[in-house]
């Protein structure tokens, strides 16, 4: 067993989405303030292991169905490359990790992550299988990421902020749910029991309806913020331009349609400047 199979299988792409962390001071505007970088690093180290830590969970519990997947059974767990037993002793070793390191922030902090945890065990172990409950449980993910990083950072999330972030998680989620259900057509059942609740064009419809509830309530928050506005036209882009991979066929999983798409990647960029210099550009 070498250690490139065991950094795969803490998935560090997906540590991206941890950086929502950083949204509540990003957009409130105090991310430049002295030591709010410092701030955040332990809180985001935190919600790694913790990701970390559930990823291999998840794929302990997912060896028998990922052997039947067609790219998930390269995974190092079904292909065997890495040992049952040194995943389970490394879940339990990150998950130590994680709490130790949240208790040190805050108690709010800690309840919030060990939420995350609660909220994505139950998902692994049971609601996963039930339509509706299995993407509101990864969207509540983004949701306590996001009240996480506002606790860490003491800093109040905005109404608006929270509703754009929720929708813009089920829209993800669900175009994620719909790249799956393409991928494996007649097989979508047999991997995820939940794929096969789902009726035809409701993926579609649910992801079409989200989608434009995200662009209303995001140009709501920003409307406040004058040169915030001219960012909407990135944010509609953004959102059109994952509508159309997910009906291409292509992968629909957020961070992989980011890093994988240049186009998705330099909109998403682009928003990061425009952003930056709205709220710290003088």
């Amino acid at each position: 067993m070498t250690i490139l199979p065991m950094i795969r299988l803490l998935r560090p792409q997906q540590w991206l989405k941890n950086l929502m962390l950083f949204f509540p001071p990003f957009l409130g505007g105090a991310l430049l303030l002295p030591g709010a970088w410092m701030r955040g690093v332990v809180p985001f180290i935190a919600f790694c292991c913790a990701s970390s830590s559930l990823y291999l969970f998840n794929d302990i519990m997912d060896i028998p169905l990922d052997r039947a997947h067609p790219t998930k059974r390269r995974r190092p767990l079904p292909s065997g490359a890495v040992s049952l037993l040194a995943a389970g002793v490394l879940s339990l070793l990150l998950l130590l990790t994680a709490v130790r390191l949240a208790s040190t922030v805050t108690a709010p902090f800690l309840l919030l992550l060990l939420a995350y945890l609660a909220v994505s065990w139950s998902y692994t172990l049971w609601l996963r299988a039930f339509p509706l409950f299995d993407i509101f449980c990864i969207a509540s993910g983004f949701l306590l990421r996001l009240q996480a990083g506002g606790e860490a950072f003491g800093i109040v999330v905005s109404q608006w902020l929270f509703l754009t972030v929720f929708l813009l998680a089920i829209f993800l989620c669900t175009g994620k749910r719909l790249g799956e259900k393409n991928l494996l057509g007649s097989h979508a059942g047999a991997h995820r029991k939940s794929l096969d609740a789902y009726p035809e064009g409701f993926l579609d419809g649910a992801m079409y309806m989200t989608g434009g509830a995200v662009l209303v309530t995001y140009t709501l928050y920003v409307i406040q913020h004058h040169r915030l506005i001219y960012t909407v036209p990135l944010c509609c882009f953004g959102l059109l331009r994952y509508i159309l991979r997910v009906k291409m066929g292509k992968e629909g999983d957020p961070t992989a349609s980011l890093l994988k798409d240049p186009i998705l990647f330099l909109v998403g960029s682009c928003w990061v400047v425009a952003t930056g210099w709205g709220l710290y550009g003088g």
